[in-house]
């Protein structure tokens, strides 16, 4: 499906090596989600060397840049198609990821990929708005993650929560630095953004790589109901 060498000099061009397995289980993964994008709506990127750069290496960027601790426990907070947490996963097996997701048929996907590439994930099937408040999820992750289009004002209320003090959100956004505009939300939910990361893919999109760390617990009024967030972000 994909050009594992391609896929090989591409991660190792941003500092990341992916075994023989890694790769192999990239190539299934690639086949899977382009023989259930004709099922469903699950990406528009289907030509085997986008996918591999805008799918698999912007996904997994964050490895690169940051510190991800062995073992540690990751929410995707709107996993969609499982980006970033599949490729996180195929990267690095030993992490613990959430995959959760207000669209159950997604996560059934996610689900068939998972077994087929013989890899452990937990599925959760709801609204952040109401698992954020949630004491089997709240502040229970090491790391949250989004690679989202919502502005990082609105992010920040539904992915904080989830942070355990002292862990991490990691927004992946594209071109656009959006710090000012969430700073105010990111300090009332109690975090403070700790480290940008401006890069390009090979292909020449940018993206920004926003580390948030979680200086002190969320205030139990947020996250707020959806429609709250929508018409008065912080």
């Amino acid at each position: 499906m994909i050009n594992i060498d391609f896929l090989k000099s591409e991660a190792e061009n941003i500092g990341i090596h992916l075994d023989s397995k890694a790769l192999k289980r990239f190539d299934l993964f690639a086949e899977l989600l382009v023989e259930w994008n004709n099922k469903m709506n699950l990406t528009a990127i289907t030509e085997p060397d986008d996918i591999v750069v805008k799918h698999f290496i912007d996904s997994i960027t964050p490895l690169a840049h940051f510190d991800i601790a062995n073992s540690a426990k990751v929410i995707d907070v709107g996993c969609g198609a499982g980006f970033p947490s599949l490729p996180l996963l195929i990267a690095r097996p030993d992490l613990n990821i959430t995959f959760f997701d207000a669209l159950e048929k997604r996560l059934k996907f996610i689900d068939v990929v998972l077994d087929a590439l013989e890899l452990d994930g937990e599925l959760v099937h709801g609204r952040a708005e109401d698992f954020g408040n949630n004491a089997d999820f709240r502040e229970k992750y090491d790391y949250a993650f989004t690679r989202a289009v919502a502005p990082l004002n609105v992010l920040a209320e539904y992915c904080l929560p989830f942070v355990k003090v002292g862990g991490s959100y990691i927004s992946m956004k594209g071109a656009d630095d959006e710090t000012a505009l969430g700073k105010n939300a990111i300090q009332e939910l109690g975090g403070a953004i700790d480290n940008v990361v401006q890069l390009k893919l090979s292909n020449g999109d940018s993206r920004n790589l926003i580390l948030i760390k979680k200086i002190s617990q969320s205030s139990p009024k947020y996250p707020r109901k959806s429609k709250k967030i929508a018409s008065k972000p912080l």
